[in-house]
């Protein structure tokens, strides 16, 4: 305590490419919300992209070498730890440490390859996810007793996707029935709706070869959410948000009877809640505007 106030606990901050682009909705609603509960999000200096997928192929060290190499910046800072927004860089982030963690060959060659880094990898820095700060640092008790501005009467279907939930290694949250995003939501005051396909694959990058798969399942899966009566679909990862949230007139000229939802990230029902800038919300990205249902309950 300083002053009468406390001191915000500072905390390492790999936002990813997307964030800086197509997402900074995602990027600044992470900032302004975590400031809000007294946590200093610090971005990494000279962080690189990801590598966006985990090679499958044991001997596909290439693909590790991205990764390693932000978990390099890490030390390079004097942290331990790191958090990621994104569910894609998570995934990719966690999966490639635990590869090296088990396989010291693998590190050494990696640690080899990248000569030119100062500073060597040796297992020793922890990847997590936001939500994961959420439940298990902050808790959704404190957080709730941090919100402003309730987000009563907004029903909101929470949509995982892969990448939070898949494979059981990376996973902090059941498979199949995951619960931390709506416990998230109940906290800031909103009514998480039940949603059968909340773990579905959106199609992922089938919508750059195959945009008909990716128009499918997105009508499928806002269908899903429609049909218990949401209001708004919240997300964790730019390809999904992009896929749920563009795709949907290719999903009407599949079925004309179709009727979109809002999707958003979680951070920016954080950061309504938490009585953020609204400058932050970055509405403008979006494909179908929250604006007029959050505007209805008073939101915005």
């Amino acid at each position: 305590m300083s002053g009468g106030k406390e001191t915000p606990m500072k905390l390492a901050y790999y936002p990813g490419c997307t964030l800086k682009n197509h997402a900074r909705n995602f990027d600044a609603t992470t900032v302004a919300s975590m400031a809000r509960l007294g946590v200093e999000v610090q971005e990494l200096p000279r962080w690189n992209c990801c590598g966006t997928v985990h090679g499958l192929a044991g001997d596909d060290l290439i693909h590790r070498a991205a990764p390693l190499t932000n978990l390099i910046r890490v030390k390079e800072t004097r942290a331990s730890e790191f958090m990621t927004g994104c569910a894609m860089c998570y995934n990719t982030l966690k999966r490639a440490n635990q590869h090296v963690r088990k396989d010291a060959a693998a590190l050494a060659t990696l640690n080899d390859f990248l000569s030119l880094e100062e500073t060597k990898y040796a297992g020793d820095v922890d990847v997590f996810h936001l939500l994961e700060f959420l439940r298990d640092r902050v808790g959704f008790e404190q957080l709730a007793a941090k919100v402003t501005k309730p987000l009563k009467d907004l029903r909101v279907a929470c949509y995982y996707g892969c990448m939070l939930v898949r494979p059981k290694e990376v996973a902090f949250d059941d498979g199949e029935n995951p619960t931390i995003m709506e416990n998230l939501v109940a906290a800031l005051g909103a009514t998480p709706v039940p949603f059968a396909l909340k773990a579905e694959c959106c199609g992922a990058y089938h919508v750059v070869g195959r945009p008909e798969i990716v128009a499918e399942r997105t009508g499928r899966i806002m269908e899903s959410a429609l049909k218990d009566a949401a209001d708004v679909v919240v997300v964790s990862c730019p390809l999904c948000a992009h896929n749920l949230d563009h795709r949907q007139e290719d999903a009407k000229c599949h079925n004309p009877d179709f009727h979109g939802l809002p999707v958003l990230y979680f951070t920016q029902l954080m950061a309504i809640a938490l009585g953020c800038d609204d400058a932050a919300q970055h509405f403008e990205l979006h494909h179908h505007d929250p604006q007029p249902v959050l505007a209805g309950r008073g939101l915005v």
